[in-house]
């Protein structure tokens, strides 16, 4: 299993796609809690959510970086923030759709985040019943179609985020 600066490497490894199912309400990210707490105040977040510079690293290298959440509707306050932050990363470059599980019924995808790359390495992301990143699991070559198609049916059902945000926001 891959954690921390092992995990990150991938992001910078990757040739082409990277692509990210995200099913948590809440994320325990050590270094976002206090960008968490000036959100929550209302305060000014700063150059980077209007157009993200970890994102930017891959798209301007002209790699596809996408993502689709699936949530339920109202929100956490940590989807709140996080949902906020989209616009900046949309702005450089990423692709992101809200399944709103309150609004729509999907069945068939799993109930894990993962991160397939290259349309070839699939990680299953494991964390503590809090949200904190415990590792991406490497997945073996058989189980590629199986996330290939969760991919598939997730990037099909997910509503383009500008969408999602102007009826809920």
């Amino acid at each position: 299993m891959l954690s921390g600066e092992e995990f990150g490497r991938l992001f910078e490894t990757f040739e082409r796609t990277a692509f990210r199912l995200e099913t948590l309400d809440v994320y325990d990210v050590e270094e976002e809690q206090d960008e968490i707490a000036r959100f929550l105040a209302g305060e000014d977040m700063g150059p980077e959510w209007d157009d993200n510079p970890w994102v930017r690293s891959m798209t301007d290298k002209g790699k596809s970086v996408s993502r689709v959440h699936v949530l339920r509707s109202p929100l956490t306050d940590y989807l709140r923030y996080e949902l906020s932050a989209y616009r900046g990363n949309i702005k450089a470059g990423e692709s992101i759709g809200i399944i709103d599980l309150a609004g729509q019924e999907v069945t068939g995808l799993p109930d894990h985040d993962f991160w397939l790359f290259d349309d070839r390495d699939v990680y299953r992301m494991h964390y503590t019943p809090e949200g904190k990143f415990i590792g991406g699991e490497l997945l073996s070559a058989e189980q590629l179609a199986e996330y290939q198609g969760y991919r598939d049916l997730a990037l099909t059902r997910a509503v383009p985020f500008a969408a999602y945000w102007e009826r809920h926001h």
